[in-house]
């Protein structure tokens, strides 16, 4: 073996040293049999390293060999030794942010300046942006974070990350260094809203500044190494005109939904995941009046309301003895005692969609709230399925009573397979017939309309010719709208077939 070899072997196995002593630590002396040593002062990391089998030569210019396993240990022990040199000023709270980006960067100016590796101004200014990342940012997920055509970030262990871009799954080619760089990443998230992750609490929900939804789950659960999904939000919130310009609602069903929402309506989103609930409740609560107080109740902060006049609940898990949990069903019953004119529940999801119903039935019309469903009929069997998770011993009947008198309107979203989501559904609770919840689509896609030649799909959402119970309510209160909103496209086959 080779001094070459040797100092080749030697570095892989001093990989987790600092910064400092990888660049400082003197070459030792050869052993017998070895050729002699360069000079002691020569740095490890200027130290020749054997080039593969096929592998470009010096000779072919630069780049060539192993740099990149340099560059990839110079990062790694750069940020070791950041940690080592600034140590608890990372989380001092009398920091700015502004502050601590720029003590980082200088720190690691001054560690990259140091190293004999030769880097270029480009690299040199990569390197420490991507160093700062890792210390201050999420890592390998800050780039996916910034690009705007990222729709959801999904991380499957060290070296898988997948994004979702224009409704697709793609893969990249970011990854992390460890399973432990992953972790720290995700502890970073978490710590900031309060929450923790360790062996004893694996999984979390979380959200980021911006209010991106977070979910992590860490091993033992996560067997494949640790999980983390971000659902990411823009910066500003999607409004109406963003809707209809992705076609999710067409121009008759937000005037619709518009009077539903001011006429103190009673409305359900439903949908799959990720089909855009949340997003569409931020839209319909756009449409409440600026003078009435809302009441907001989430597992974790998402909803992005315009008010002013808006108090945000937030539920809290356990502590680590077990205590201290605020679920969304004891926020639901404190915000009846808050004055509030509107109620809006982020999502239900238990037994807290009895006390939402009880609020609707009490006088606290206009809520909003979301479930997961496949279809509204769904949505009605989910919800009563959710009040028996209360704990009450009601009969069936009772509870699709109360249902069918506090429910007013269902809007349901549907991904298709060409990427887009779309309101495919807008479903009036119309009453009880005998054990029944009896229900009427107002609106629905028209998928005969087929697709293009891209795989598109080319329908719309339209009337389905059925004038719903609810517009009486919105003419005695002074709201009125044009008939034509509920009339049914005339189609070949309504005109018998004639063209």
């Amino acid at each position: 073996m080779n001094l070459s070899e040797r100092l080749k072997l030697k570095n892989h196995h001093d990989g987790a040293s600092s910064v400092a002593g990888l660049l400082e630590k003197p070459v030792q002396a050869s052993v017998e049999g070895l050729a002699q040593a360069p000079d002691a002062a020569t740095p490890l990391l200027a130290a020749p390293l054997p080039a593969p089998a096929g592998a470009p030569t010096e000779a072919q210019g630069p780049g060539a060999g192993d740099e990149p396993d340099v560059l990839t240990r110079l990062k790694s022990d750069a940020r070791e030794e950041l940690f080592a040199r600034l140590g608890a000023r990372l989380n001092d709270p009398t920091l700015s942010d502004d502050a601590l980006q720029g003590l980082v960067r200088k720190e690691l100016t001054q560690l990259v300046e140091a190293s004999s590796v030769p880097l270029k101004g480009d690299e040199r200014r990569r390197l420490i942006a991507e160093i700062t990342d890792d210390v201050l940012g999420y890592g390998p997920l800050q780039r996916l974070l910034d690009e705007a055509e990222v729709t959801e970030i999904m991380v499957n262990g060290p070296s898988q990350v997948f994004v979702e871009r224009a409704g697709r799954l793609h893969r990249t080619d970011a990854k992390f260094s460890s399973e432990d760089h992953l972790r720290r990443v995700i502890e970073r998230i978490v710590s900031k809203v309060g929450r923790r992750i360790d062996e004893s609490s694996p999984l979390v929900d979380a959200r980021l500044e911006d209010g991106s939804r977070v979910n992590a789950i860490i091993p033992p659960l996560a067997f494949s190494g640790s999980s983390l999904t971000i659902r990411k939000f823009g910066a500003q919130p999607l409004k109406t005109a963003d809707l209809l310009e992705k076609q999710t609602l067409t121009q008759p069903l937000v005037t619709l939904l518009q009077a539903g929402v001011e006429a103190k309506l009673n409305i359900l989103v439903s949908g799959g995941t990720g089909t855009g609930k949340t997003t569409l409740l931020n839209v319909l609560s756009s449409f409440i009046p600026g003078d009435e107080r809302i009441v907001t109740i989430e597992d974790a902060v998402e909803l992005q309301l315009q008010q002013d006049h808006v108090v945000r609940l937030e539920g809290r898990p356990a502590n680590i003895e077990g205590r201290g949990a605020v679920t969304i069903r004891d926020l639901v019953r404190n915000s009846l005692r808050m004055r509030p004119d509107r109620i809006i529940v982020g999502e239900v999801r238990g037994g807290e969609s009895l006390d939402m119903l009880q609020a609707m039935n009490t006088g606290h019309d206009g809520s909003l709230s979301t479930l997961h469903a496949n279809t509204p009929r769904d949505a009605i069997s989910r919800l009563e399925t959710m009040v028996l998770m209360a704990g009450m011993d009601l009969p069936l009947r009772a509870i699709r009573e109360q249902v069918a008198s506090a429910v007013d309107l269902i809007v349901h979203l549907t991904r298709l397979r060409d990427g887009t989501r779309r309101v495919t559904h807008v479903t009036e609770v119309q009453g009880m017939e005998g054990d029944v919840v009896t229900l009427q689509d107002v609106f629905s896609f028209d998928f005969t309309a087929g697709v293009d030649a891209q795989g598109m799909f080319i329908g719309t959402t339209q009337a389905t010719g059925i004038r719903p119970h609810f517009t009486d309510r919105l003419l005695d209160l002074g709201i009125t709208l044009s008939p034509d909103i509920f009339a049914a496209p005339v189609t070949a086959k309504s005109r018998g077939g004639r063209r």
